[in-house]
């Protein structure tokens, strides 16, 4: 065994003790009171972000948040079956993939007339349309260098966690006010919440069901990173170097989409005991809280008071323009 280990597994303990603390705390209060766990997760984490403060918790905060999150949506390969992709239809599978690249492209206009800059554009375009804070570093890892790239995915990333927060409590509300379906709902949350947590969150607030439509649709997003990001890596090749530029063509598929198309084709296809399926199926559920719960301690609501307004306009309306887009197909009948 690596001698470095135990200092490792010393090191995130105090974290994920914290996050699992929480989680606990979350489904003992969903349990008794009948409050969507996810959301109450979120709300306990948000209500102790000061401790993310102290190096004691951040390590084991940000591998809760992370490598926790993917293997839990991972997971959730084995909730879904042939019979939840046909329930979506050619329609809305052509609806999000539109909606993500208009979304991009929506982003890099607003963002010349506001004077932000292409980059901005590009980096908050894609964070929105696709999946939010790890969208932004792959864009982000395809631009070129500049003073101000670093600067701008850091606001990137925390404007669109924030906003991905914001939105997993409201767009439930907004789908309740719409008399979206239980299908409707799910694919409204999927298509337009910025991160896997937040969509999670916000699905399985509403139902099981809810979540899992939700989290699927979610995912037909994430795996639109790869050749988005490949795509604006061959745009900027014309002011790169040849090195820089192979540089940015390696990048590989998220691993937890694998996994999740993995399960999810094993699933389909192998007859699973439904011991094992259930067993995992509950073991997703707590990854997830647990994940949910971490990134609410992480998340700093003060720090995106002190970015320039034109950026927040920007951000804001890109995420606007996604949720009446996914509003508008299911209102017309589209998807």
């Amino acid at each position: 065994m690596n001698l470095d280990e135990p200092f490792r597994l010393r090191g995130i303990a105090a974290g994920v003790a914290l996050s699992a603390a929480l989680s606990v705390m979350a489904y003992a209060i969903s349990y008794r009171y009948g409050a969507p766990g996810m959301l109450i997760g979120l709300l306990l984490g948000l209500s102790c972000h000061f401790l993310s403060a102290s190096d004691r918790f951040t390590r084991g905060l940000v591998w809760a948040s992370g490598p926790c999150l993917r293997f839990g949506v991972a997971l959730l390969g084995l909730r879904l079956s042939i019979g939840d992709v046909a329930l979506l239809g050619w329609p809305a599978l052509i609806a999000v993939c539109g909606a993500v690249v208009m979304t991009l492209a929506f982003g890099v206009l607003c963002s010349r007339l506001l004077g932000c800059g292409r980059d901005l554009g590009l980096l908050t375009g894609g964070a929105v349309g696709i999946c939010g804070a790890s969208a932004a570093i792959a864009i982000s890892a395809a631009l070129p260098d500049s003073d101000a790239k670093q600067r701008l995915t850091l606001f990137t990333v925390i404007g669109v966690t924030t906003l991905s927060t914001v939105a997993m409590v409201f767009y439930p509300i907004a789908g309740d006010f719409l008399n979206f379906s239980s299908r409707d709902m799910g694919f409204f949350i999927g298509a337009t919440i910025h991160d896997v947590a937040q969509v999670v969150g916000a699905g399985y607030s509403v139902s099981p069901e809810t979540g899992d439509l939700a989290t699927f649709v979610k995912l037909l997003r994430v795996a639109m990173l790869v050749p988005i990001v490949m795509a604006i890596a061959l745009v900027c090749r014309i002011s790169l170097r040849a090195q820089e530029a192979r540089q940015s063509f390696l990048i590989s598929p998220p691993i937890f989409l694998l996994g999740f198309i993995t399960l999810f084709l094993l699933n389909n296809t192998v007859l699973l005991p439904e011991t094992l399926t259930e067993g995992l199926s509950h073991l997703a559920t707590a990854l997830l809280l647990l994940a949910v719960t971490a990134l609410g301690v992480r998340t700093s609501l003060r720090e995106v008071a002190s970015i320039g307004w034109r950026p927040l306009i920007l951000l804001g309306g890109e995420t606007l323009f996604l949720a009446a887009t996914i509003a508008g197909v299911l209102l017309l009948g589209i998807a």
